[in-house]
């Protein structure tokens, strides 16, 4: 099965409102590496890898998040797979 990576740039209610902590549990249910965090713009970034069904997944579940969050715009980013991952974290 191909791999893919994915840069996701987040818009809206996506601070404080567990979307971080939730996308990581999101993406270890599914077999996907990489990270989260949140940008100083109020938005939060995601890259992620994996099989290109589970990232699909993973971008499809960031269109919503969880149920306190309020997406606005998800700008997605293909880029070169780099295999420098082996679990999903929360980065700080």
């Amino acid at each position: 099965m191909d791999e893919i990576r994915v840069r996701l740039i987040i818009e809206g209610r996506v601070q404080g409102v567990w979307f971080r902590d939730s996308t990581r549990r999101e993406a270890l249910g599914l077999g996907v590496r990489g990270w989260v965090k949140n940008r100083m713009d109020g938005g939060v970034e995601v890259l992620a890898e994996g099989p290109e069904k589970q990232v699909r997944q993973l971008v499809a579940w960031c269109h919503h998040g969880p149920s306190h969050a309020r997406v606005t715009r998800i700008h997605e980013t293909a880029e070169d797979r780099q295999g420098e991952f082996d679990s999903f974290d929360i980065i700080y």
